[in-house]
């Protein structure tokens, strides 16, 4: 089998659960819960809903969320699947642009490479934000039975370790986590908002009295117990 086979079919698996998640045995992304975060931050100045992109979108679960819920429409891109009865905006590869937010969800653990790491990482813009949902553990376990080994299309596994070396790779200074969400939220070192990103953020927890974004320079290494 081909690389290009392997990725299509990684991903086909992968949005086949999207479309029917009976089938699925493992936690699909938390898409209100996303769409929350994006809107909390966005309402606050550090996100920019209106120049969003979500990366390896599938059928646009996480922009449907968006637009039923929160009446906001963002820019999706898929190389493989689209959903062309949603009405959604389909970008195409030769409009791919920068963008100032890129959403990816459940990407990550499907790469065969780096550099597919990087067509996530191009569309955002040296002073933008990307959001990333993926498992992140402080080591991977050696354990045949762990749970996220056993989709057989799960083939990369992050640290946190790995993932701060990829964010100094990728020039990102520091970064915000929702647990509710379960990404991470990425911010170049040229974001306008990078010197009061602390500062907003406690603000934020503050007005809705829990700790809804942890906030770290650098990867907030969230996951320590395993």
């Amino acid at each position: 089998m081909s690389e290009n086979e392997w990725t299509q079919l990684n991903t086909s698996w992968h949005h086949h659960f999207e479309q029917n998640p009976e089938s699925n045995t493992a936690n699909q992304p938390p898409y209100a819960d996303q769409a929350l975060a994006l809107k909390l931050l966005s309402k606050n100045g550090i996100i920019n809903i209106n120049d969003t992109l979500d990366y390896a979108a599938g059928y646009g679960s996480m922009a449907k969320v968006l637009k039923k819920y929160f009446d906001i429409g963002i820019s999706i891109y898929d190389k493989y699947v689209k959903d062309n009865n949603s009405g959604l905006t389909y970008v195409q590869d030769n409009d791919l642009k920068k963008y100032k937010l890129v959403v990816n969800s459940a990407m990550f653990e499907h790469v065969l490479e780096r550099n597919h790491l990087n067509f996530v990482n191009d569309p955002v813009d040296f002073d933008g934000v990307l959001m990333l949902h993926t498992v992140v553990c402080e080591r991977v376990p050696p354990d045949p039975n762990w749970f996220y080994i056993t989709p057989m299309v799960h083939t990369a596994f992050h640290t946190n370790k790995s993932m701060d070396l990829l964010m100094k790779q990728w020039n990102y200074a520091a970064s915000i986590y929702s647990p509710q969400a379960k990404s991470w939220f990425l911010f170049k070192a040229g974001s306008p908002v990078i010197g009061d990103l602390e500062k907003i953020v406690e603000s934020i927890n503050r007005e809705l009295q829990t700790k809804y974004f942890f906030y770290k320079k650098g990867f907030v290494d969230y996951w320590k117990g395993f």
